[in-house]
């Protein structure tokens, strides 16, 4: 399996690093502990992923995942909604048994 992202993820992060000015960064996810579901989602632009990283590339947009988060990441899919609801990230995880209403913390 791998991680794939929806062309509204694609966009946004297009979006996100065009307004910080940081075209060749990458686009880090993770997952932690906390939330009110044991886990949640974490993303940052970094300028260079570790050497342990996993890396993807969809287009011009570059992910890097810790080797651990991608034990819970992996076979996900990485989605962008945008309602007026809501407006945010969405991670399809088939790992998740699990996640809080708000979509933001999951448990396994």
């Amino acid at each position: 399996m791998s991680i794939t992202m929806t062309d509204g993820a694609i966009r946004k992060i297009s979006s996100i690093k065009a307004k910080r000015q940081a075209p060749d960064y990458y686009f880090r996810i993770g997952v932690k502990s906390g939330g009110c579901s044991g886990f949640s989602y974490h993303y940052d632009l970094v300028k260079e992923p570790s050497s342990a990283d996993k890396v993807f590339e969809f287009g011009d947009i570059k992910i890097c995942i810790d080797k651990k988060s991608y034990l819970f990441l992996n076979g996900s899919e990485i989605d962008y909604v945008s309602t007026l609801m809501e407006s945010g990230f969405r991670f399809n995880n088939p790992a998740a048994k699990r996640s809080c209403s708000c979509g933001e913390s999951f448990a396994i």
